[in-house]
């Protein structure tokens, strides 16, 4: 099978989730806009708070405003005693309806403003109360300029909602999250191919729609109209309930994320789960996804938990760190640590083998000498975390300059001299494919990292699901890791993250 045409397979159900969200997040939008839109038109004053808000909304970059919805929706959650999801459905669903309203309601604004007085005078001449005026005359007359609206609505909100992936909600951003951090280009192109795919298929039928609204050509309508309803049950199908117990394995962004997630699917679907994937989510969401129970379980780092989750800034030895975070998670979440795989995934400084050689750099001592004449690449998280604060508290490091990649075009960088250092990963196996040296830390800035194996409360306690997944526990060393990771991050002959953990399984014996 081609990786593109396997890369198609995994379509329907992300485009299933994708269409779900983005038709709700329409359909909210327009109960908010068409009512805002006729009291607008009636009081300039409404209009111009709506068409601000709206217009403000428009100036947010939709990737920070559907993270912004994380710390809001667990703020209210608190309030309200819990019980309110601040990952998945509902912060994309929010967020993309605020995207959907600017459209919407500036078309309805402009076309009822727009509309000849003589034709309104005519129907209170006759009459009309304003209801009979907003049905008979209003609306078939501004309906053409706000089927406009609507379709450009559609087409953003379909664009916007692959960024959902990032908030934990299944998309077709899945597959491009993921194809951009393991290079699958036939994975990205699938998935934006379907998207654009989607956009062009519900805007053309919009299309027709709206003509047939101008023309007057009801069958045209209701054809359409019958057509995008048939689609959207359609491709809802696969969201069909399953019979049998359905576990959400949760991954960060980058390849090892991504082979651990299978191995663990590998083992729960042997002990009669049907397993689903949430993959590309944030460190900063990913524990709180699992506490809420939006994920069943998933690999994180011991160093991550203890800076970002318990703001710890000790240092203790690796094995006493993970017995505290065991504590820590199940006295305060409830979640269970099954225990620590075998090997450390930490952040660590990297050069080129002959430029660390000629300049002289072995430490971060030696690193804070050369800094000033040098560049840094760091993941599009490190810049931003307790870890790299840390280091510089310990080390005076102060760079020429600094730019954020994602892990993936990062090595590229150095490889290619845009950066000369960068905060590599002690599991990675382009570490030695790329003859990188790994500078010392002398002054022990940076906590253990520990890949550790963490279960949701509501997993927490289910005999079963523990028993298929304690194996893993001090099974993987580093090297099996790095391995198995390279074959997914190496530019040529790149192994899917699934066959690269059917390798790993049969490496360790798993």
């Amino acid at each position: 099978m081609s990786p593109f045409v396997e890369a198609i397979t995994r379509v329907p159900p992300l485009l299933a989730a994708h269409l779900l969200l983005a038709a709700s997040a329409l359909l909210l939008g327009l109960a908010i806009s068409l009512p805002l839109a006729i009291w607008s038109a009636r009081k300039p004053g409404v209009a111009r708070v709506a068409l601000g808000f709206a217009s403000l909304v428009q100036t947010v970059p939709s990737l920070a405003l559907l993270a912004l919805f994380y710390p809001l929706l667990l703020f209210v959650s608190g309030l309200v005693g819990g019980g309110i999801p601040a990952l998945g459905f509902l912060p994309s669903l929010l967020a993309l309806t605020l995207y959907a309203l600017l459209p919407i309601l500036r078309n309805g604004v402009t076309g009822l403003l727009g509309l000849d007085p003589a034709v309104i005078e005519a129907a209170d001449g006759v009459g009309m109360t304003s209801w009979q005026k907003l049905r008979l005359v209003e609306a078939p007359l501004v309906a053409p300029v706000l089927m406009a609206g609507i379709r450009t609505a559609a087409v953003w909100t379909i664009g916007a909602a692959t960024l959902s992936t990032t908030v934990g909600q299944p998309s077709l951003g899945d597959m491009i999250f993921a194809g951009l951090q393991t290079q699958n280009w036939a994975l990205v192109l699938a998935g934006c191919l379907s998207a654009a795919a989607l956009a062009l298929a519900v805007d053309a039928l919009l299309g027709l729609i709206e003509r047939g609204i101008t023309q007057r050509k009801r069958g045209r309508v209701w054809a359409a109209s019958g057509v995008l309803l048939v689609g959207v049950l359609l491709a809802l199908t696969p969201l069909w309930p399953r019979s049998g117990d359905t576990i959400t394995i949760g991954a960060k962004n980058f390849g090892e994320q991504y082979i651990l997630a299978r191995v663990i699917g590998h083992r729960l679907e042997r002990a009669g789960y049907h397993v689903q994937y949430r993959d590309g989510l944030g460190s900063a969401v990913v524990f709180g996804a699992l506490k809420t129970d939006a994920i069943d379980v998933y690999v994180d780092y011991a160093g991550t938990i203890w800076t970002n989750e318990m703001k710890r800034r000790d240092i203790p030895a690796r094995p006493a760190m993970v017995a505290a975070i065991g504590d820590w998670a199940a006295k305060t979440a409830q979640v269970r640590l099954l225990g620590a795989l075998g090997f450390e995934n930490a952040y660590a400084f990297a050069m080129k083998d002959a430029a660390a050689r000629a300049k002289g750099v072995a430490s971060l001592d030696d690193l804070v000498r050369v800094a000033p004449q040098l560049t840094l690449g760091a993941d599009l998280e490190f810049l931003e975390r307790p870890e790299w604060a840390a280091v510089q508290r310990a080390y005076p490091l102060k760079f020429g300059a600094s730019h954020a990649y994602s892990p993936t075009f990062m090595y590229q960088a150095l490889a290619s001299g845009q950066a000369d250092v960068i905060s590599a990963f002690s599991s990675d196996g382009r570490i030695a494919a790329q003859h990188l040296t790994v500078l010392s830390d002398p002054r022990h800035a940076v906590p253990g990292y520990d890949a550790i194996l963490m279960v949701a409360p509501g997993r927490a306690k289910d005999a079963k699901f523990v028993a298929a997944l304690q194996p893993m526990v001090g099974r993987i060393p580093v090297e099996a890791m790095r391995a198995a990771n390279y074959q997914v991050d190496r530019d040529a002959d790149k192994a899917t993250p699934d066959a690269a953990a059917r390798w790993l399984e049969r490496k360790v014996g798993l």
